[in-house]
C-alpha cells in the first residue's frame, strides 16, 4: 500500500498567488509563494522517485516508514527548495507571478 502525498501547506498560496490573488501582491509574499511552490513541485519529483522503493525487512520501519515517507519526502523538497537559490524554479516563476499582476493591474508590458 503506498501512502497518498499529501498537499504542501503553502500550496494553496502558491495557487492564489499565481492567479493574482490580492494578497499576493507583495514582492515578499510573491517571492514566499514561488519558494513554497518550489518546494511543491520537488515533492512531488521526489515522490514519485521513492515511490518504488520497498521498505527494507530486516531493518525498516515497516508500515510505519510507509504511513511516514510522504512528510519525508515533502521535507526533502523544502530542504531543496530552501536553499541558497534551489534549483531555479521559484525566480522563473516569481517573474511570471509579477508579470501576470502587472498585466491585470493595467501595468506595461516588457
Amino acid at each position: 500500500m503506498t501512502a497518498l502525498p499529501a498537499t504542501l501547506p503553502g500550496y494553496d498560496t502558491a495557487m492564489m498567488a499565481a492567479r493574482g490573488a490580492p494578497e499576493a501582491k507583495a514582492p515578499g509574499k510573491t517571492a514566499e509563494s514561488a519558494k513554497e511552490f518550489e518546494a511543491m513541485f520537488l515533492s512531488e519529483m521526489l515522490n514519485h522517485m521513492f515511490s518504488g522503493l520497498e521498505v527494507d525487512p530486516m531493518f525498516g520501519g515497516g508500515h510505519g516508514e510507509e504511513m511516514f515517507r510522504s512528510m519525508m519526502v515533502q521535507e526533502y523538497g523544502r530542504i531543496m527548495a530552501g536553499g541558497r537559490n534551489g534549483i531555479g524554479i521559484a525566480d522563473e516563476v516569481q517573474k511570471m507571478m509579477l508579470q501576470m499582476q502587472q498585466d491585470t493591474t493595467g501595468g506595461e508590458k516588457p
